[in-house]
């Protein structure tokens, strides 16, 4: 076996760091937030909290979701009794996504545990680099949710 050089240092890539601080996240976020509610899902309650009556699209583009995921996190928010749907009184081809008072009540209970979480996580870090990380991940989502974007199809003649 030969080898052409030493192995890779992973801690100077970003790729392999994002996906141990996302493990660290996932692991506070079972501990200090929910066992039930996933990041994911919590993020759809508090867009719905913020925009009510959004469809089932604009929800996932708010919370940058894939289709199939965003199906799966309605499926269980409201299996939980936490959303409940509606044709639009406007368009009845289109379902509109509420929060029930129950949703609105475990909203409020996660919102300041979600906080404390975020405190342990970046906790290392000193206020200016709390928001200098936060300015970063901003930019380096920002940049990539661009690329993400679909390119519109060329016309058909």
């Amino acid at each position: 076996m030969t080898t052409e050089g030493p192995a890779e240092d992973l801690m100077r890539h970003p790729g392999h760091l994002l996906r141990r601080a996302l493990q660290a996240m996932n692991l506070l976020w079972d501990h200090e937030v929910s066992h039930v509610i996933t990041s994911p899902q919590f993020a759809a309650l508090n867009a719905l909290y913020g925009e009510p009556a959004l469809d089932q699209r604009t929800l996932g583009e708010r919370i940058s979701l894939d289709r199939s995921t965003m199906t799966e996190v309605v499926a269980r928010l409201s299996a939980r009794g936490l959303i409940k749907t509606a044709r639009d009184s406007n368009d009845g081809r289109r379902k509109t996504i509420r929060l029930t008072p129950k949703g609105v009540a475990t909203l409020q209970h996660l919102i300041p545990r979600t906080h404390q979480m975020t405190r342990r996580l970046v906790g290392a870090l000193d206020a200016k680099e709390q928001a200098d990380l936060l300015r970063l991940l901003t930019t380096v989502v920002s940049s990539n949710e661009r690329r993400r974007a679909p390119s519109p199809r060329p016309r058909r003649s």
